[in-house]
């Protein structure tokens, strides 16, 4: 499929008012709001179409699989720093729209931090550009990185520049034992000392903790810290970003994000704790108003991450927006998609 294509498509829909559902593999059809219009197959959109090592960017079409990008950049030492999970054949504007980073996120930042910028088809089937190829670059509203989460709500993001980083030289994994609350006190005495600490993770009673980095400092902090080292870590990790390890075996699924210092919420059914602290993960058939009125309390926010079709029909995924941020929202989705034929409904139901 090529650009012009896209266009046509976006155009005719809007001439029609025709909603469009927006999709390059599929990998995320579990996550926001149920899926409605009429396919866009964005898939055939793909390809590297600029890559430069030494300025630390990578530009590709939305049709791209996050595989074939990691590929390329592993032949030069070099990653994706936020991790995004590959679910299947993801693709790069799927990345971008579903904003979703991976156990490295609490080191290096999210999705959105890596945008520098973005082509984008709006609503109306207008071209437009945002950003560029460096971090210095953005005059106005950084739009490029507004993108970022939106479910494909604001327009079909054609081909999108991420920056890029180098692999490190090192890196280990240390095993702890310990229950979710004294997890939570280590993650946050150790987040505020001088560490190279990548990733973590906790799950019925084990701490997983990553360093990474030069391999003295790597070397040090393990030393510091203690814990049993693991041998096949990679493995561990992998299946985290991937959203395979056992903790996330469950037909429902809520992802609550937090203030790292917040203590164990009153619910059962935490499954992990990720991010330092701050991101944690519960399961089970909890009622929607209590994990939300939890999270509000702890000062964070909780989503319905993934849940039956019977159950998405019944609860907003995402926490119902402030009247004021939900006119920001609307304001937004009127200057992008004025007929509300993007994607609609997949982020909040109101557009």
């Amino acid at each position: 499929m090529t650009l012009d294509e896209i266009v046509a498509a976006v155009r005719a829909a809007h001439a029609g008012h025709t909603p469009l559902r927006l999709r390059g593999a599929g990998s995320k059809d579990f996550y926001g709001g149920l899926l409605a219009g009429e396919v866009l197959d964005l898939s055939g959109h793909r390809g590297i179409v600029d890559y430069e090592p030494t300025e630390l960017y990578v530009t590709a079409k939305c049709g791209t699989p996050l595989a074939e990008i990691e590929a390329a950049l592993a032949e030069r030492g070099q990653m994706l720093a936020f991790e995004p999970p590959r679910f299947a054949g993801a693709t790069l504007g799927g990345c971008i729209a579903a904003g979703l980073s991976g156990p490295r996120r609490m080191q290096v930042g999210a999705v959105r931090d890596f945008v520098l910028g973005v082509k984008l088809v709006d609503g109306r089937g207008q071209v437009l550009n945002f950003g560029g190829q460096v971090m210095k670059n953005v005059a106005g509203y950084d739009v490029s990185r507004l993108i970022a989460g939106s479910l494909g709500t604001l327009g079909v993001v054609a081909e999108a520049t991420l920056k890029v980083l180098p692999k490190p030289v090192a890196e280990t994994t240390l095993e702890f034992a310990c229950g979710a609350d004294e997890a939570v006190r280590r993650l946050n005495d150790w987040g505020a000392q001088p560490l190279p600490v990548s990733a973590s993770f906790w799950h019925e009673g084990r701490l997983w903790l990553r360093l990474s980095g030069a391999a003295a400092a790597v070397d040090a902090a393990a030393r510091k810290l203690g814990g049993k080292t693991l041998a096949d870590a990679g493995r561990i990790w992998e299946d985290i970003r991937e959203q395979r390890h056992a903790a996330f075996v469950a037909p429902v699924l809520w992802r609550v994000a937090l203030p790292s210092t917040a203590p164990a919420l009153a619910l059962d059914g935490l499954r992990a704790i990720e991010w330092g602290g701050a991101l944690r993960w519960c399961a089970g058939e909890v009622d929607a108003a209590a994990i939300r009125a939890a999270a509000v309390a702890a000062g964070g926010h909780a989503t319905l991450y993934r849940a039956p079709e019977s159950l998405r029909c019944r609860v907003d995924p995402f926490t119902p927006l402030a009247p004021a941020l939900l006119a920001l929202h609307r304001r937004l989705k009127k200057v992008f998609d004025p007929a509300g034929i993007l994607n609609p409904g997949r982020l909040y139901a109101e557009f």
